[in-house]
């Protein structure tokens, strides 16, 4: 292998800083290589790639491999992995410590150089571990190696390259975003013959070089100077940008930081708040979902699911014109104008028992005595053109947790989210990661008094406790490339079929003779002149913006799904982001970049 490539893959793995499109090539040469002599052996039962991710609890166990933190890295793009080493047990002369370790996983991913496998430490614990956990090992160097290997059933994908790159290949074959095909040129003992070798097929996202899709990268260099001008025009303290283009991450970086002030660096892995990315990524594929199943009927007015709407104006409203935003509700309320003194508290008791914020905490049944009613009675007075309104999402969300029986942050996490492999994506943050992991929103000083730090910022979704059908959802750039990517694909991905393939296409689709909209989703304007939501955007484009600074577009006719998450709520609410079209600059960048591709 080229000494340049070499040197270049330890010092930078392939998504970790820009480079150019001659040493990207040389780059994607070695990678191509190293893809097309890795074999996959002992694979009868089928277990690579990983299917049902949600019944998986995995561990990573490194034995002696030098680049185990690239490995362990993109096998975390996949789903979560836990990672152990066994020079961490250096103190005794077996490896049962680390065994009693991994009593809770029920899939361990071993890796070794072939040099390791002489350790008589090393072969007895993977004796022993498979016995009880689904074991696949990672075997890097002289195929020599596999005959210490002979009496183990468990899949072992072999590669006879030691080194940084081939550390970021073998990952992507486990969870199938690489699929292989290559055979033992050789034989190695009775059980590893010539000719050995198992087939497999790409499923899931692939991480690799623009290149691969047929991308220069120089071609998208200049989303770097965009998203400098959005933080030095203060538009946004920071921002990630993710670009997946048939099925492979090409791009994908952070820029800035948390915030103006406190100096941590944006990392593509931060969590940002989606805002109404929320009604795609969690209320219209719940829709979607029991809309398949026959328990929710597009065409049945709303009342016929919410007892309170029946003696209301709304009640013959159907589903399809709220998920239309054509049913007449008023585009928002502002519920924190009605708050009194009366209806908060500082502190946390049986009498107020929703948190809103750090320190803020509403009443009991505030939502049921307050909201609800609101909302309920609200008027309606458009009914039939299109006025975009949080409202109808409310009133979504009651229909499909009614429905399904579930709240939607359960439901969402249960049928999507961790069969997906998506780790971040939720609602309620602050539950499950740190804040330094959260990129904070708004300082502020009208409502809750306080910097919002993985609390939602919008207003009503923090009075109903940080859990809506508009707002609410909080995720990485990466989990909202898996889904989207689901989406691009018909509604398949791992091996899993979410949603028939004339379901996403019914969704996605226009439904309207008086706006763009699809369900739920929004689309590009068919208005040109208003370059919405870029100025090369197809006329297939699909997807939704969020008021704190995000977008998702998926682009069916250039298998596009870009991802740009930011803050620009940060410390408050400004319009620069917009008025600069940072969002709609660097997505015409990338399509630029696609079709130039294609020439």
């Amino acid at each position: 292998m080229n000494k340049l490539v070499v040197f270049f893959l330890i010092i930078c793995s392939l998504n970790a800083c820009a480079q150019h499109h001659k040493q990207n090539t040389e780059t994607l040469s070695a990678v191509n290589i190293i893809t097309a002599n890795t074999v996959l052996l002992n694979n009868h039962k089928g277990l690579i790639p990983l299917l049902n991710l949600e019944k998986l609890d995995i561990a990573s166990v490194n034995l002696g491999f030098s680049f185990q933190s690239a490995f362990d890295s993109l096998l975390n793009k996949y789903t979560k992995i836990s990672s152990f080493s066994s020079s961490n047990y250096k103190n005794s002369t077996t490896l049962n410590d680390l065994e009693d370790d991994l009593k809770y996983y029920n899939t361990v991913i071993v890796t070794l150089p072939t040099s390791a496998s002489n350790d008589t430490r090393n072969m007895n614990f993977i004796t022993s571990l498979v016995k009880s956990k689904q074991v696949i090992i990672a075997l890097f160097g002289d195929g020599g190696g596999l005959t210490a290997f002979n009496a183990v059933q468990s899949p072992i994908i072999w590669t006879d390259q030691n080194n940084a790159l081939s550390a970021e290949i073998l990952p992507q074959v486990i969870f199938g975003g690489v699929g292989v095909e290559k055979k033992l040129a050789a034989s190695f003992s009775t059980k590893y013959l010539a000719g050995s070798g198992f087939n497999t097929t790409s499923i899931r996202l692939k991480y690799t070089l623009p290149e691969d899709a047929g991308i220069n990268e120089d071609n998208l260099l200049s989303i770097d100077a965009i998203a400098m001008e959005a933080i030095k025009s203060q538009a946004t303290p920071g921002a990630v940008v993710l670009v997946a283009k048939d099925g492979k991450v090409i791009f994908n970086k952070a820029y800035g930081n948390h915030t103006y002030l406190n100096g941590l660096t944006e990392k593509v892995t931060d969590i940002f708040d989606l805002a109404s990315l929320t009604k795609t990524t969690a209320t219209t594929p719940t829709v979607m979902r029991l809309f398949e199943e026959g328990k929710l009927n597009l065409d049945t007015n709303i009342g016929a699911y919410i007892p309170k709407a029946r003696e209301l104006p709304m009640n013959a409203i159907t589903v399809k014109e709220v998920m239309l935003h054509q049913a007449g509700f008023i585009p928002y309320i502002p519920f924190q104008d009605y708050i009194t003194t009366a209806d908060y508290s500082r502190d946390s008791s049986a009498s107020f028992p929703t948190k809103v914020a750090d320190n803020y905490f509403i009443r009991k049944n505030y939502f049921r005595e307050v909201m609800w009613p609101k909302m309920l009675n609200a008027p309606i007075r458009t009914r039939g053109t299109y006025v975009y309104s949080d409202i109808s999402m409310y009133v979504i969300k009651d229909i499909v947790e009614r429905v399904s029986g579930l709240p939607l942050n359960q439901y969402v996490v249960n049928n999507f989210y961790c069969p997906l492999g998506m780790q971040t994506a939720g609602y309620l943050p602050r539950k499950r990661f740190t804040k330094d992991q959260i990129i904070p929103t708004e300082q502020d000083t009208y409502f809750r008094k306080t910097l919002l730090e993985g609390y939602v910022h919008d207003q009503g979704a923090a009075l109903v406790g940080g859990v809506s059908g508009h707002a609410g959802l909080f995720s990485s750039a990466n989990d909202l490339a898996i889904i989207y990517q689901m989406l691009l694909n018909k509604g398949s991905y791992g091996g899993t079929q979410y949603f028939k393939p004339q379901t996403v296409d019914m969704f996605t689709n226009r439904h309207s003779a008086v706006s763009r909209r699809g369900l739920g989703f929004d689309r590009r304007d068919p208005d040109v002149s208003k370059h919405y939501p870029s100025e090369l955007a197809s006329d297939q484009t699909y997807g939704h913006t969020g008021y704190t600074g995000t977008c998702v577009w998926v682009d069916p006719s250039r298998g596009l799904v870009y991802v740009f998450l930011s803050n620009r709520v940060n410390p408050k609410v400004t319009d620069k982001l917009n008025n600069l079209k940072i969002r709609a600059r660097i997505q015409d960048v990338i399509n630029k970049a696609i079709d130039q591709g294609k020439k």
